[in-house]
């Protein structure tokens, strides 16, 4: 089992500018639209990172003013630049940016780990080169978590008898390279009684699962995101199912995208679920039958 021969998956991100000019990107299946900046209208006690809500075909956007949101300088013009409306975790919301730059198609191994230092503030998940420039692919789940965080259910949730000695037999591995949205799946599973381990990425997973094998933490469920870089989630459940130790792993795949889209590169990448980030109940459900189905199979 190794994390440098993963087949690599092919990536679209669009490339954009804030007042400071150097190039961002965002994962081009987050994005519905790009148009001109519209009028906006103020919301009184809205978030000071909301510039605003646009109406789009009847529909109210929050506008959100991504340069404050991250800690750059403000726009030239406010009223200028555009719009990047994206459809994450279950929501849509628009992204006012300078430019839109380009389209460009690579492979998520040609997606870097953010460069050591970047601390927690940072709202980059990794990085890639364009023409040899650099180019910071954004956290938007960071960001939209820092305006309307997600909510996590506070009160562990009415189990049955049979539900919680199934989780109780689940022993289980999160990745995820966003630690917001690693953090919210360890509140839900600690709010469930269960002990997890987590990674930064599939290749801390691999290490993680080689270390572990053997011990009575040997890990029978994984819960992984599918973007991450140098190998993504597709790429790491395929390194999965093939390696006889591992093959038999229950694997849900949890993704800020949009579920309905992936589920058929899921299935065939050997994924058993994918859900969307982030809802609680729902997480729940899943770890539930990925109990369910590693206790019925006898891991």
């Amino acid at each position: 089992m190794s994390s440098h021969t993963a087949r690599a998956d092919s990536l679209s991100l669009l490339l954009f500018t804030l007042r400071s000019g150097k190039l961002m990107a965002i994962n081009l299946l987050k994005v519905s639209e790009i148009i001109p900046c519209p009028p906006l209208t103020k919301m009184p006690e809205s978030h000071p990172h909301v510039k605003g809500i646009a109406v789009l075909r009847g529909a109210s956007l929050s506008v959100i003013d991504l340069s404050r949101a991250i800690g750059e300088q403000p726009l030239l013009d406010p009223a200028g630049g555009c719009l990047i409306v994206t459809d994450v975790s279950r929501s849509k919301q628009g992204l006012h940016v300078q430019s839109v730059s380009k389209i460009i198609h690579c492979l998520s191994t040609d997606i870097r780990p953010p460069p050591y230092g970047s601390g927690k503030r940072s709202y980059i998940t990794g990085v890639t080169q364009v023409d040899g420039v650099i180019v910071q692919v954004l956290d938007i789940e960071k960001v939209i978590h820092g305006i309307t965080p997600a909510r996590v259910e506070a009160t562990p949730p009415a189990l049955s008898p049979e539900e919680a000695q199934l989780l109780a037999n689940a022993r289980i591995l999160v990745v995820d390279d966003s630690q917001v949205a690693l953090q919210q799946s360890v509140i839900t599973l600690r709010n469930l009684g269960l002990h997890c381990h987590t990674a930064r990425s599939a290749k801390e997973a691999i290490e993680r699962l080689l270390e572990l094998q053997g011990t009575p933490d040997q890990i029978n469920v994984l819960v992984s995101d599918i973007e991450m870089s140098e190998m993504d989630g597709y790429a790491f459940t395929r390194t999965v199912r093939d390696t006889p130790d591992f093959a038999h792993l229950y694997v849900l795949l949890h993704t800020s995208l949009n579920s309905a889209m992936n589920s058929e590169k899921a299935r065939l990448a050997g994924a058993n679920a994918v859900l969307t980030k982030f809802s609680s109940p729902e997480l729940t459900q899943c770890l539930i039958l990925a109990a369910r189905t590693v206790t019925e199979q006898g891991y």
